[in-house]
């Protein structure tokens, strides 16, 4: 099915169900399609999207005058469609999506906290965001409410936040965190469970709420990237890119293809570095000491490599409105081949003695099983996904530049446990190394940016990237001042944590680490 076929199919079966679309546009917010609808069709739309297969994307509003508009993104193979409508001030009401993604359950929760917009069908109403942080009844992202808000005061322990109890004889609770013995961030884990078993686990994040969305408003081009890079630091060149990415596209601006090169390997640098250290750290996880040890190695001399060839160890601030600020030369090209062909050798060593150790067998084959139909629920893309049989990579699916120039594989398995997603983040390794190898071979000549143009008012656009976690969503609007009017990040790991309470059902307490680490959602990505 082509590109605009699908959605013609999806429009016949909107006026089968008697959804009013008011208005749709294929070009209006670069790349997506658009639909706006009347709010009151705004769950049967969802009804319909889910029924044909769509997969639930994210949520984020906006404050106009005295009305709020509110979009939601839907995916299917790789095409992707924004819905939108428009709710009064004076009456913030809207239907949830919820019912029909559970996905959406927390971006939701968070749009009510910040907004003070009702899902009035939601099946769980209690705050996400809020933390006591702020009066109850008022809204961060409204526009009277301060950036420094309005209590100096400490805030308050949200000691009071009603978790599920799970009731019957021998289930006990074990509350851990929010602060951990570790470097980790905080979040708060509440266990049922009988003996060694998990029952239930229900999650509470939000502790480094950080007002990303607040700050975001007002800032120039260049200033906003640098906060995008700072929205999770593991993150930072997916971030940054996508970020860039939404706003020339808004601004109609063209990136050097040299440029657009180095953003792709700087994006492949930063998962080879990641999923180097998570390995080595779920082998940790069950005493496997050496191949931690190892992966650390490896990662390390990854990383310093960043540092003298791109200046930054995580790559934080590479990536620029209109293109990169640095390029490296043919004798850092020579040096960064030669430490990928190193790597290529080092894992051919180590990944026999992973896939042959019993003792890691034992720990991570069936541990953590996350089926492919609560994968597919849940909306959760990257390594988690494609673990459980979710196969989709937007540098292949949603091709963009300059991946489009290549064949972007991509692997999938469907087995769901955790040594299914160890085995798909060994494998997205060597893919990435092989990409990078013809990146450096074919890198381009030219220019490394382009000059920022003046902007619209009311331009807009959206950025999407496949970060090393999955895909990751930017939102941009301009003023009329040509700075950021509205911002609106979406880290994969609004999906990926739900995961984690589902595929720790049936697991034994103690493997709960490992469970966690084999998913590694972030905090801070989450905490906007």
């Amino acid at each position: 099915m082509s590109r605009f076929d699908w959605l013609s199919e999806l429009l016949a079966q909107l006026e089968d169900e008697h959804v009013l679309v008011l208005h749709g546009d294929a070009r209006q917010l670069a790349p997506a399609h658009t639909l706006d609808l009347d709010p009151e069709d705004w769950s049967s739309m969802a009804r319909v999207a889910a029924r044909f297969g769509c997969r639930w994307a994210g949520i984020w509003a906006d404050m106009i005058g005295d009305e709020f508009l509110i979009r939601a993104c839907l995916a299917w193979r790789g095409d992707y469609l924004v819905l939108t409508t428009r709710i009064p001030l004076r009456q913030p009401l809207l239907n949830s999506h919820t019912p029909y993604f559970p996905g959406a359950n927390r971006l939701e929760r968070h749009l009510q906290d910040l907004y003070g917009i009702v899902l009035s069908d939601h099946p769980d109403s209690r705050r996400w965001t809020r933390h006591l942080a702020w009066p109850e009844g008022s809204y961060p992202l409204r526009t009277d409410f301060p950036a420094g808000g309005h209590a100096p005061k400490r805030t308050p322990p949200d000691s009071d936040y009603a978790f599920v109890h799970v009731l019957g004889n021998g289930v006990y609770q074990i509350p851990v965190g929010p602060v951990h013995a570790g470097i980790i961030e905080p979040g708060h884990f509440r266990f049922h469970a009988v003996g060694e078993t998990v029952l239930r686990l229900e999650e509470r994040l939000g502790y480094v709420h950080k007002g990303i969305e607040k700050i975001a408003v007002g800032r120039a081009p260049a200033g906003l990237a640098r906060l995008a890079a700072r929205i999770s630091g593991d993150t930072t060149v997916a971030h940054g890119w996508a970020a860039c990415m939404a706003m020339e596209r808004a601004a109609g601006l063209r990136v050097p293809e040299r440029a657009l090169f180095v953003r792709a390997l700087l994006a492949e640098r930063e998962r080879v570095a990641n999923h180097l250290g998570d390995i080595g750290a779920i082998c940790n996880d069950v005493a496997f000491s050496f191949a931690h040890m190892q992966l650390s190695r490896l990662r390390e001399d990854w990383l310093r490599t960043n540092l003298s060839v791109f200046g930054h160890r995580l790559l934080m601030d590479c990536i620029v409105p209109g293109g990169v600020t640095r390029a490296p030369g043919r004798e850092d090209g020579e040096r960064l081949r030669r430490q990928l062909h190193a790597l290529q050798q080092e894992l051919a060593t180590l990944t026999p003695i992973l896939a042959d150790d019993p003792s890691l067998e034992d720990r991570l084959s069936g541990t953590g099983i996350l089926s492919g139909a609560d994968a597919r629920q849940l909306g959760v893309t990257g390594y988690t996904g494609k673990a459980s049989g979710v196969d989709y990579d937007l540098r292949r699916d949603h091709k963009y530049a300059p991946y489009d120039r290549f064949d972007v594989h991509s692997p999938c398995l469907a087995e769901g446990d955790v040594a299914a997603r160890v085995t798909v983040r060994l494998q997205e390794i060597q893919h990435s190394l092989l990409l990078l190898d013809s990146l450096l071979q074919q890198l381009p000549d030219g220019e490394l940016t382009t000059p920022w143009p003046a902007v619209q008012e009311g331009a807009e656009g959206i950025g999407l990237v496949e970060g090393w976690r999955g895909e990751i969503l930017s939102y941009v609007r301009f003023d009329a001042d040509g700075r950021v009017a509205r911002f609106f990040p979406r880290d994969p790991s609004w999906f990926s944590w739900p995961t984690l309470e589902r595929l720790i059902h049936g697991n034994i307490v103690p493997d709960f680490p490992v469970c966690n680490k084999s998913v590694n959602g972030s905090y801070s990505g989450h905490d906007l």
